[in-house]
């Protein structure tokens, strides 16, 4: 395990420390705990949430052997720093362990409104573990200011001001930062790598392949928080409603596979595949198939080469906490003549808006139309 860290982590220019996980404990917190209860709800997608009390106690078990390998590894003077929904507790174990150094969370996700996050059994407890931090970091003001409703709402004797961009949450003798850092790219590789001569002749042949039409391109990882059939539904409509783009537009929809031992998302990859047949086989003509389906991950520079090439990026998440694709493809568009389509329920809808389509990605027609 070592060997294989030190290979992983050569040009990081950090090292890798492994902690040993069970099945048991692989089963119960990756995709029990963390992926059954956390990643739905804070989704919006409570009616998917399983909460079986068994997730709990091992989430906190394992959050506790995170916690013992960074005071292993850690020194007096290192600033501890923990990311996203996995290890909300590690900031209480750590304090638990009598670790006092500075101790940073961020959280990759959405967090989700009072009225959702109040459904969570163990509501009070992680509230109190993310105010063991010294700093916690979202996404967007709209994840922060949810962050600070709930624990103003279920959480008495603390003091909050949220009047300053990184709010100040009082508890006890102790001050929690609390602001807001969205993620980026890097955006300078993605636009180099996009006017590189191997790059520059994959557009061409990705233009020729569907020589007239123009380019839609999905990227989306198979998760149903990305609205993938919403997005399928509003191409079938919009060809539909409007017939002259019959042989005009073409779908390329790339699906990164992901948790695909999860029952659910087994589930969601036949519901793709089902409604990318029923649309090609409504409306292919000679000469024209209206979806292009991939089913992989896709080669660095492939990928780069698909941005560049699209003359539409249509991102329908029904709810993400940024979703870099939509900056990525704004990296690649180096001939600046492409169009993003987005959903208002990402992060990057707050930083994108004024120069994007947003859009309701439940509203098909809303879509189509776009």
């Amino acid at each position: 395990m070592k060997t294989l860290l030190k290979v992983a982590g050569k040009n990081t220019g950090y090292t890798l420390q492994p902690v040993s996980l069970t099945q048991d404990e692989v089963t119960q917190f990756y995709s029990g705990f963390s992926n059954e209860i956390i990643w739905p709800l804070f989704h919006d997608f409570q009616s998917r949430c399983n909460f079986e009390p068994a997730y709990w106690d091992i989430y906190q078990a394992v959050n506790r052997k995170f916690a013992e390998e960074i005071e292993a590894s850690s020194s007096r003077d290192d600033y501890i720093w923990v990311h996203d929904y996995h290890l909300m507790l590690v900031g209480r174990e750590l304090h638990n362990m009598g670790i006092r150094q500075k101790v940073g969370f961020f959280l990759h996700i959405p967090f989700p409104p009072s009225d959702i996050f109040m459904k969570l059994p163990w509501r009070t407890q992680i509230l109190r573990a993310l105010l063991e931090y010294d700093l916690v970091g979202f996404q967007t003001i709209h994840d922060r200011n949810n962050f600070i409703s709930c624990v103003e709402n279920l959480i008495r004797g603390l003091r909050c001001d949220s009047r300053k961009q990184v709010a100040e949450i009082t508890v006890a003798d102790r001050d929690v930062q609390v602001g807001v850092f969205p993620i980026s790219i890097d955006f300078d590789k993605f636009a180099r790598t996009a006017v590189e001569p191997a790059v520059t002749e994959k557009v061409k042949q990705f233009c020729q392949a569907i020589e007239n039409c123009k380019l839609i391109l999905g990227v989306d990882r198979l998760d149903y928080s990305k609205g993938i059939p919403q997005k399928l539904r509003a191409f079938d409509n919009v060809l539909g409603r409007y017939p002259e783009l019959k042989g005009r537009i073409t779908l390329v929809q790339i699906v990164v596979p992901s948790r695909q031992d999860i029952p659910e998302y087994k589930e969601l990859k036949g519901e793709i595949e089902g409604l990318v047949s029923q649309i090609n086989g409504k409306f292919s003509q000679p000469g024209w198939v209206p979806i292009q389906y991939i089913f992989r991950s896709l080669e660095f520079h492939d990928l780069i080469a698909y941005y560049r090439a699209a003359d539409i990026a249509l991102v329908t998440s029904l709810k993400d906490g940024m979703n870099l694709v939509a900056k990525e493809y704004c990296a690649a568009n180096v001939d600046n003549n492409g169009v993003l389509i987005l959903s208002e329920f990402t992060g990057a809808a707050a930083q994108l808006k004024k120069n994007s389509l947003l859009v309701n990605p439940y509203d098909i027609e809303g879509v189509a139309d776009a």
